[in-house]
């Protein structure tokens, strides 16, 4: 007789963890939330459930960027990119007036269009699809056990690391004035605007589907429910919208200065607000709980449907090189482009940014070659699974 401890097999042949397991696994998150609540404060702890949430999610449900973008490129299915655009706009129903009627406790991911942000977002473009994963997803499939993403995921941290040292000098190169649509349109002028673009985003992309192909499942109708759910959550508990790339960076900034590193030299690091964020626990920047909470949450799902069996691939040394300049180049391409999927794409449009819009043109471009690159650089033998991103 089984236990119910012990790990079953299913019908499919596929490990399964028991139940006993699972209890383990709801506990030891509920756990990890309320030991950050009791050091950091309630706050920091609701952060981090927002973060579970999210890895769970995007996990749970196979919810991502880079694999639809892939998917709509190869395929001509957009099931998946109108998932997003319907997150997204769910997501901007509520923060484009609530931004504006707070101005003064939230902020939006706003940031201006430049030259070094639109190259920046079409090289994050090429390094995603590489790697298939963004921001959020090179966090689900480390988490997940994806090996790629596992190896990606460090380097994205010193890339991003880099990209903030360098940053003052790239946006030298000339940058256009922050535009918000809620400041030059008014709050409900600025949703109407981006709720259009939406829609007309989303129709373009359904019209140039196969038929068949047309059909949104599910699975992706909830999870955009659930993404747009915890993405205001986590505006309004941070005060700020969902990021990604600043809390990737700041590990890598920590890393430094444990070895002895001066970051003086960087105008970035070296502002007030950025120094303090590197003397201080991670427990109290908010970027970094929810980047903590993606894997988190990630892990969990992984272990509550296999345990950790995700095998390695066998993949040429240059496919494992790749990866690893793809994790730096995802990392420092997204600092100059005033971040990833999540935060310029996401968050950028969902809180009225010009830049977003910029932003998903240029990477959108760059993943058009960056699928090709994918293939000759022989990741095409990489299992499936883990590839949401």
């Amino acid at each position: 007789m089984t236990s119910l401890a012990a790990t079953t097999t299913s019908e499919t042949g596929a490990p399964r963890a028991g139940l006993f397991w699972r209890i383990l696994l709801v506990l030891a998150g509920l756990a990890a939330v309320i030991a950050v609540a009791a050091l950091a404060g309630a706050r920091y702890g609701l952060l981090l459930a927002v973060g579970l949430g999210f890895g769970i999610v995007l996990e749970g449900l196979r919810f991502g960027f880079a694999g639809p973008w892939r998917a709509l490129i190869l395929r001509r299915e957009p099931a998946g990119l109108v998932a997003q655009l319907v997150a997204i706009g769910a997501v901007a129903i509520v923060a484009i007036p609530l931004i504006e009627a707070h101005s003064g406790e939230l902020i939006g991911a706003h940031a201006p269009v430049g030259f070094a942000m639109i190259g920046g977002a079409f090289v994050f473009g090429i390094a995603m699809q590489i790697v298939l994963g963004c921001g959020s997803g090179t966090l689900v499939n480390a988490g997940s056990g994806n090996a790629v993403g596992a190896v990606a995921l460090p380097f994205f941290a010193v890339g991003s690391f880099a990209g903030a040292w360098h940053l003052d000098w790239w946006t030298g190169l000339g940058t256009a004035p922050v535009i918000a649509f809620g400041d030059a349109f008014g709050a409900y002028g600025g949703l109407a605007l981006t709720l259009v673009m939406l829609a007309l985003v989303a129709i373009i992309a359904l019209r140039g589907a196969k038929p068949e192909h047309r059909r949104i499942p599910r699975r992706l109708w909830l999870a955009a429910g659930f993404i747009a759910v915890l993405a205001i959550a986590n505006l309004v508990i941070a005060g700020q919208p969902w990021g990604v790339v600043y809390g990737l960076g700041l590990w890598a900034a920590k890393g430094a200065t444990a070895l002895g590193a001066d970051l003086s030299g960087s105008p970035f690091w070296s502002a007030p607000a950025n120094m303090e964020r590197v003397s201080q626990s991670l427990l109290t920047d908010v970027t970094s709980l929810t980047n903590i909470g993606i894997i988190s949450g990630a892990m969990l799902v992984a272990a509550w449907r296999r345990g950790f069996e995700q095998p390695v691939p066998r993949l040429p040394a240059i496919a494992w090189i790749a990866a690893i300049v793809a994790g730096l180049l995802l990392g420092y391409s997204s600092r100059l482009a005033f971040g990833c999927n999540v935060g310029a794409f996401f968050s950028g449009i969902s809180t009225g940014s010009l830049h977003g819009w910029v932003w998903f043109a240029a990477a959108f471009a760059g993943s058009i070659l960056g699928v090709k690159l994918r293939a000759r650089l022989g990741f095409e033998g990489a299992p499936k699974r883990g590839g949401r991103a």
